[in-house]
């Protein structure tokens, strides 16, 4: 099915963002710095316009009414007091800033001020009134020469303070994005697109729960985890039954979440919980030190999380199996066996899978080889699908990342699929032909192509569609594809909703036929051309791609029973 939604932006937003992102690569040109040097920096500033924006205005809930007159007692005096107490503050989830840790003082210090080491020690009160986020400010102003800070303190001071909450995050999203685009294939290690993250989470749907993202680079899986819920506005049931809000009420994403997170890079986890901050956010975000997911499980992740939500890096070698070997088998973090070869895909789909608890839901992007190795990797495979854990599978074309153009899958796991009338079936949805292009090498998806997608799946799951992301073109596109009977383009919607297969764009496959396709688990060999489609150039460019990734690791396999081949040998030589 081929989708292109036209490339429309809120044209007054991305000319802000670009005359800000324009200020910051000054520091590229000024500096002779790199963008790993001042993207910390940059975000700080902007964290810190964001965190005194929420501040003034919870401050000016604190404050005496004029009316109270300020006197020496009764209301007036409690309310003062407590507009300079960093609890009452943090209860609202907002940081609480001392008077020299205010963008306003920043901005207007005299000429001549060091104003590098201003903003250093600004950084340092906001930790030590804060201490969430202890450690994790950047305080490397003072390589930066006065000059350039003020320059840039005036553009960030330039974004509206009218913008509200989700205004904010975008533009914090569009500098890790930028950011990760400046830096390549590095960048990738800390930021996913988020129009992928929405879908995730759009068919996890994270309403309430425990939340791990064991490779969770700059916290976006958890920042849209936390917009989803307060996107929704429902009346939320919690675990012990009780709601989580009067009837009503806006549930605060902050009480529906108990966020988790594992970084193995210091800096990024750094990035991750001024992040976390900046949306009014608290988690456990573990990282730095010799923390590594593979080795680790600071969280004892174990059957605990009802989500689960990743992009951890695809096709990573050299990972030391023997350091595993306790962590194999039934009820532990690798139930379905090691991976012979030297790839660490399945590693990390059984970390996903043994997180859950016996409801839980993941959804992860991963290498397209994962649904189509052989051997071993098979093997774990066709564990994992017998297991009716595997719910959906999602083909995404190519240029939807910064840093790679190769195209991947989204994997989504259900464990509260079992004993469900779809138990035995998996839904495979062919996406590679739905997107907008956004400029001449990079993709997304808009709104409505999301909400359309993950309305397929609330069908296949016998739930009713869910317009919140998408609205009426998402209900249109779902209407004159899945309606009975189904509607002529541009026809008014009428009668029932249900799903159904569509060549070209999704099938529920059973057990048997997927197993009949030696276990694959790619969407392409399930969901078919549609009628009178024909394979593109491009089409064929994507499988090439595809081709040469499994090619590759194939070869390494190869290397490496080769390596064994020859250990053996030597062996019986030397007997």
């Amino acid at each position: 099915m081929l989708w292109i939604a036209p490339s429309e932006k809120d044209l007054a937003s991305d000319d802000l963002e670009k005359r800000l992102w324009n200020t910051a690569d000054q520091f590229r040109a000024n500096s002779g710095l790199t963008a790993a040097q001042y993207s910390a920096p940059v975000l700080g500033l902007i964290f810190l316009l964001f965190a005194e924006t929420r501040f003034a205005q919870r401050r000016a809930v604190l404050l005496p009414s004029p009316a109270g007159g300020g006197g020496a007692g009764g209301e007036g005096r409690r309310a003062s007091n407590r507009a300079d107490e960093p609890a009452a503050y943090h209860a609202e989830g907002v940081i609480f800033l001392p008077q020299a840790a205010r963008f306003e003082h920043l901005l207007n210090l005299p000429e001549g001020a060091n104003v590098g080491q201003a903003i250093n020690d600004a950084m340092a009160e906001i930790e030590k009134h804060n201490p969430q986020l202890a450690g994790v400010l950047p305080r490397t102003y003072q390589i930066f020469t006065s000059t350039l800070l003020k320059e840039l303190l005036k553009k960030v001071s330039e974004i509206p303070v009218s913008l509200d909450y989700d205004a904010f995050g975008r533009i914090y999203e569009y500098f890790l994005g930028e950011f990760a685009r400046t830096e390549g294939q590095k960048g990738g290690e800390f930021y996913t697109p988020s129009s992928i993250v929405r879908l995730l989470v759009e068919v996890i749907e994270p309403f309430h729960g425990r939340i791990l993202d064991p490779a969770c680079g700059s916290g976006g899986m958890f920042v849209q985890s936390a917009r989803f819920v307060a996107e929704h506005q429902r009346k939320l049931p919690s675990p012990s039954g009780r709601g989580a809000g009067g009837e009503g009420e806006m549930p605060n994403p902050a009480d529906e979440l108990f966020i988790c997170g594992v970084e193995k890079t210091d800096d990024t986890g750094r990035l991750a919980r001024m992040n976390l901050a900046i949306h009014g956010l608290e988690g456990d975000i573990r990282h730095g030190g010799h923390i590594n997911s593979y080795y680790d499980d600071p969280h004892e992740a174990v059957g605990k999380f009802h989500f689960v939500l990743a992009n951890p890096p695809f096709n990573v070698n050299a990972v030391d199996k023997d350091r595993l070997a306790s962590d194999v088998g039934a009820g532990r973090r690798f139930p379905f066996g090691l991976p012979r070869t030297d790839n660490a895909n399945m590693l990390w789909i059984q970390l996903f899978h043994s997180s859950l608890n016996n409801k839980g839901r993941a959804g992860f992007v991963m290498a397209n080889s994962a649904s189509d190795a052989r051997s071993s990797e098979q093997d774990i495979r066709k564990q994992l699908i017998e297991a009716r854990a595997v719910d959906v599978m999602v083909a995404v074309g190519p240029n939807m990342f910064y840093t790679v153009t190769l195209p991947c899958t989204l994997w989504f796991l259900d464990k509260g699929k079992q004993g469900t009338l779809r138990a035995d079936t998996i839904l495979f949805i062919d996406a590679r032909h739905i997107y907008r292009q956004i400029d001449r090498a990079h993709r997304d998806w808009a709104d409505a192509q999301i909400g359309f997608i993950a309305n397929i799946v609330r069908l296949y799951r016998g739930e009713a569609p869910d317009y919140t992301l998408g609205g009426e073109e998402a209900k249109a596109k779902l209407a004159e594809l899945f309606s009975s009977p189904p509607l002529q383009k541009g026809a008014a919607a009428g009668g029932g909703i249900c799903y159904a297969d569509i060549p070209g764009l999704c099938k529920a496959a059973t057990l048997t036929e997927i197993e009949a396709q030696g276990w694959s688990l790619n969407p392409g060999r399930y969901v078919g051309v549609a009628v009178g489609e024909e394979v593109s150039d491009e089409d064929f460019k994507e499988k090439l791609e595809t081709l040469n990734e499994e090619l590759e690791v194939l070869n390494a396999q190869a290397r490496e029973l080769e390596q064994t081949i020859a250990m053996n040998v030597a062996e019986i030589l030397e007997a």
